[in-house]
Formats: structure tokens, sequence, C-alpha cells
């Protein structure tokens, strides 16, 4: 494989199902497989485990957890197990999560510079095997290690990425992340400014944007019909202009789109009103934001992302054939 490519799965299909794709872009050459976690549906760690215990190659990285319905500690003693199913295979992905999930289950996101900052880290000495107190707003921890009894006792080569979109959390993670996981159903015109974010941070901490890794999620509907690939998208496309308006707005969707949108769709949106807006959303909007279309097609839409400061596609398949899509990409994006 002449090009980095990684895949992206969330909850469409069974995890037998995903552990069989995973395998199969393990077999093809692919780099890594990102699992999420955005909504209430699929924890992320039992998939990672999952391929974690049926690979051999190919990394696993969160995509993404929070870090506010878990422990620091909590994550480190995770990624630790995880490491221990596929050593040196592991990515720790967090995000900041998003209202009103948040909000409807209890939690009060506040200070979320600082409440990241305080667990990665925390995490990160964790993994390093130190003891560690640490006195914060949001991570309190006295005397705390992890104290492994049985098994291995050295430090745990676990980056930490973070899933970033704003400004000032990608300035953050410049500073303090291995990696960046930029986001997807944005534009390649959108990395430009994250980006210079990104390099703001890593100037801080004495580093340069080439050290801070930044693969990017990128919706991939692929199809030798054009127009069944767009629908495809379309309906994804239609639910995050309702659900995430700022990631919309970041990549230069119009107010007054978004405006109509969130006149349809409620959260949590029908399929009925999902159905319905959908028929406000442009094929222009659905190829900004994704890669959408035939393979040659979404081949070159990729290479506009990494074109624009990404470093590795994560490709996540809307089309029912992930086989086809994996192979689409197998031999990379450059041929």
């Amino acid at each position: 494989m002449t090009d980095r490519v990684a895949l992206y799965l969330q909850d469409k299909h069974s995890l037998q199902d995903a552990i069989k794709y995973v395998q199969y872009a393990e077999s093809r050459g692919f780099e890594a497989v990102w699992q999420a976690e955005s909504r209430l549906v699929r924890d992320a760690i039992v998939p990672m485990a999952a391929f974690a215990a049926t690979t051999h190659r190919i990394k696993i990285g969160s995509g993404v957890i929070n870090n506010w319905t878990r422990n620091a500690a909590v994550i480190a003693a995770t990624f630790l197990t995880l490491d221990d199913l596929a050593p040196d295979r592991i990515i720790c992905g967090i995000g900041a999560w998003w209202d009103p999930l948040a909000a409807k289950v209890g939690i009060k996101r506040r200070k979320n510079l600082l409440a990241m900052r305080e667990v990665v880290q925390t995490v990160r000495a964790l993994l390093a095997r130190e003891r560690v107190t640490f006195k914060g707003e949001f991570v309190q921890l006295d005397d705390v290690e992890l104290d492994v009894v049985h098994g291995r006792k050295e430090p745990r080569n676990v980056p930490i990425y973070i899933g970033a979109t704003g400004p000032q959390m990608l300035a953050l993670t410049g500073e303090i992340a291995d990696g960046a996981v930029l986001n997807y159903l944005v534009s390649p015109q959108y990395n430009e400014s994250a980006l210079a974010q990104l390099e703001i941070g890593a100037k801080q901490a004495g580093r340069s944007l080439d050290d801070i890794d930044r693969p990017q999620l990128v919706v991939c509907s692929v199809d030798r019909d054009r127009k069944k690939a767009l629908d495809a998208a379309r309906k994804l496309v239609t639910q995050y202009l309702g659900q995430q308006p700022h990631i919309m707005k970041a990549s230069g969707v119009s107010q007054e789109l978004l405006d109509e949108i969130a006149q349809v769709l409620t959260w949590p949106a029908t399929e009925e009103q999902i159905e319905e807006a959908m028929k406000l959303v442009p094929d222009d909007v659905v190829q900004m934001i994704t890669a959408s279309g035939t393979p040659e097609e979404v081949k070159a839409k990729v290479r506009e992302y990494i074109a624009a400061g990404a470093t590795c596609p994560i490709l996540y398949p809307l089309g029912d054939d992930v086989q086809f899509m994996i192979d689409t990409f197998a031999n990379g994006y450059s041929s």
C-alpha cells in the first residue's frame, strides 16, 4: 500500500460483521481501525477488545471516547488492558463530547479545555507506570498507579489523540496530544484553519506541526452508481446538519440551510423528519463534506483532504458493500 489508510466503524453493522471487516482491512493493508462512541448506541471498548483479540497487525483506536463519563484512572486501566490484548497497537482517542446528549444524561460540560488537559496529563502519566498525585479541578488522584501484579509491568506505548473541532481544542491538541483526530463532514478547506491552530499549540510545547499526527475521519459512500452513492451519504449529512450545526458551519455550510434543517429536525430525529429534511440538502453540499460517488471520485476527494494536511484518511463506509470500499483503497488513493 502506497498511502496510509484506516477504517472507521460505528454501529451500522453487527459486531460479528465488524470483526470480519477489520480482519479484511488488515489483510488488505489498512493501517488502523477506529471505533466510534458518539451516541448512546455502541460503546467503543468492547468492539476494540474484539478487534484486538482477532487481528495481528492492525492498530485499534477509540474514535473517540469522551473525557466526562470515565474516571481518568479507569481510562488508563482500560487502555492498559487493551494493550495487553494487542501490545503497541492501541490508540486512545478522547473527545469533549457534545450537547444535548451530555446534558440529557446529567453531564454539565464546563471548562472543556481544562478538563481535557487534566485527563490527558494524568492518563498519560498512569500509562507510563508513574505513581500519580494530582489535585485538579476535574481530576483528583492521591498516590495512584496502575498496580500490575501479574503481567507486563513496563510503561505502555499507547499514544493519546484528541478528537478536536473548535479552534481552542485544536490548539490544546497541538500542545499536549500525540495526534489530532480531525472531524468528518467538514470540507477540505476547513483543514487550513484547523492546522493553523494545531501549529499554535505545538509551538507552545516546543514542537512543530509535523510532530502531530493528523488522521481525519472521512465519510465515504462509494458505488459504481454515482446517484446511489450520493443518496446514501445524504441521509447522514442531513442528520449532522441538524445535530452538529457547529461542525457544519465550520465547513462553510450556509446558516440559511442550517436554519431550514433545524425547523424540520428535532433530537432525536424521527425517520420521517430525516426523510423530509433530506429533500433540502443539495448534491453540492453532500460532495463538499463527504467522499461520495464512483471509486475514482472518492479517491480524488480523499486526495483533497490529504493535500489539505490530513495524514491518514479514516474512512467511514456508508454503502452496504464495505469490502468494496476497502478494496477501492487497498492500494492507496494516489493510484
